[in-house]
């Protein structure tokens, strides 16, 4: 057997290899190297990053080798909704692995049963049959899959603004421009569709209901009713910016797809289990859908786990068919043990009830940071899914990054992001977007150092603008 040895001269004095005792801060050091020698990092050039060695983490925060702390005001990725830490998790886990850790798809477990149960209780309608993934991604690919052996249709219609996973099919799906570097190989069938947004829509709210209606049926009417298998569309936007829906448009895209026999399947990765001071964000618009695609508060982050919810009508078409889809992983009973633990903690420890009462007190604490701040052009925000949105003129929008910014554009957001992290906060900036979704456990002391933080960061977007007494106007 070929064996590669990797050699490091400086073994010897390595403080993760070598012989000597080495100070915290050199054992950080040393396994950021480590990570930047031989691991790939997602979304990002390779070198000249500073990644965050987080020694261990607890609730709101996470620590580094160095002892610093940092809030974190994005959830890891808008994933850990019950913070980290929680050992109500580690002791189901390890009580499971201690009876079984594998069996196959086909085996069935008790915490499996006892999983698919809880989700259909907690899931409107007659949404109550689990078929369980590995993650968001496989999640919205074997949605997409079932829709189309459904209906026998092929189009899958879904928003420019949003992303639904980074895998082919789900990149595909998604009008996120993380997916144009792979245009040319992406998947066929996907139809996208523009749907306008409140702060930036010149003709009137009464009016951006009826436009966004009849822009989607337009669509549906050149891509051919009979066509089309399903929408897919974001229970609430999340990474594109908390892009809130017009008044009304779920329940008219509900009718839409009532009427032309077209599947709604509603993503609900993020945007799911409490997030959005319910357990899902559609639940905020008074509809139903045929499908939930689930995974990130489903376990935290805790292990990799996802869920697509489908409906008894759906699922009935398969009681005398074969059901094409299939994960070597799907029904792991480790992680189905982690997300029936999790569910239970939402419900023990009153979360969603405090992601209301949270996300209240977030609305009205940025409220007074946009009189404090000129560069705040808008914060949208659903529980605890929001984006402060910061901009260059008060008056025209122009966004301090636009759209799919190049690095030139980042100038300013680059400085800002640095910003925060060197005083302590991990969060998710993107574009003009600074992101305010922490955990679901926050306290109202936590958010007040929080957007203490994002306030003092603000501040270089502010000395940036021509006028900045006067919001750049």
């Amino acid at each position: 057997m070929n064996t590669k040895t990797i050699s490091n001269p400086s073994d010897a004095e390595h403080p993760l290899t070598g012989g000597r005792g080495a100070s915290s801060a050199e054992l950080g050091e040393a396994i950021v190297q480590d990570n930047l020698d031989y691991t790939l990092f997602s979304w990002s050039k390779q070198k000249g990053i500073a990644p965050i060695a987080v020694k261990h983490a607890e609730g709101v925060y996470l620590y580094d080798y160095d002892g610093k702390r940092y809030i974190d005001f994005s959830s890891g990725l808008m994933n850990v909704n019950i913070g980290h830490g929680n050992q109500r998790i580690t002791e189901a886990v390890v009580k499971q692995m201690q009876e079984v850790a594998y069996v196959t798809p086909g085996c069935v477990t008790k915490v499996r049963g006892e999983l698919g149960k809880k989700l259909a209780e907690i899931c409107p309608g007659d949404l109550n049959k689990s078929f369980f993934t590995l993650c968001g991604a496989t999640s919205i690919e074997n949605g997409i899959k079932l829709a189309r052996l459904y209906t026998g249709r092929h189009k899958i219609l879904t928003r420019y603004q949003s992303y639904h996973g980074a895998s082919y099919g789900a990149m595909s799906a998604s009008g996120d421009p993380r997916r144009l570097p792979m245009d040319t190989q992406q998947a066929p069938n996907f139809v996208h569709f523009d749907l306008p947004y409140l702060y930036r829509w010149e003709y009137g709210e009464e009016n951006l209901l009826k436009e966004s209606v009849a822009s989607l049926e337009r669509v549906i009417a050149y891509e051919g009713p009979g066509n089309i298998a399903a929408i897919l569309l974001e229970g609430e936007s999340g990474s594109s910016g908390c892009l809130q829906y017009p008044v009304g448009y779920l329940k008219a895209v509900r009718d839409i797809c009532n009427k032309h026999g077209i599947l709604l399947i509603m993503d609900e990765v993020m945007s799911g289990f409490g997030r959005t001071g319910k357990w899902f964000g559609f639940e905020n618009h008074g509809i139903v859908p045929d499908m939930i695609a689930m995974a990130k508060g489903l376990t935290c982050g805790y292990l990799p786990f996802g869920c697509l919810m489908v409906s008894d009508k759906i699922a009935a078409k398969y009681d005398d068919a074969v059901l094409a889809l299939g994960l070597t992983y799907s029904a792991h009973p480790v992680s189905c043990a982690a997300a029936l633990e999790t569910l239970k903690i939402y419900e023990d420890d009153n979360l969603i009830e405090n992601c209301m009462a949270m996300g209240q007190y977030v609305n009205e604490q940025v409220e007074l940071l946009k009189q404090k701040h000129p560069s705040i052009g808008d914060f949208r925000n659903t529980g605890l899914l929001g984006c402060i949105e910061l901009v260059k003129n008060r008056t025209t929008k122009e966004p301090m990054a636009p759209f799919n910014a190049k690095p030139d554009e980042m100038a300013v957001m680059n400085k800002v992001a640095a910003r925060i992290k060197d005083l302590g906060m991990y969060t998710f900036v993107r574009w003009s977007y600074i992101f305010i979704a922490p955990p679901l456990c926050v306290t109202k002391e936590q958010i007040d150092e929080g957007l203490a933080i994002i306030s003092e960061a603000i501040t270089i977007a502010d000395n940036s603008l021509p006028n900045p007494s006067a919001g750049g106007a």
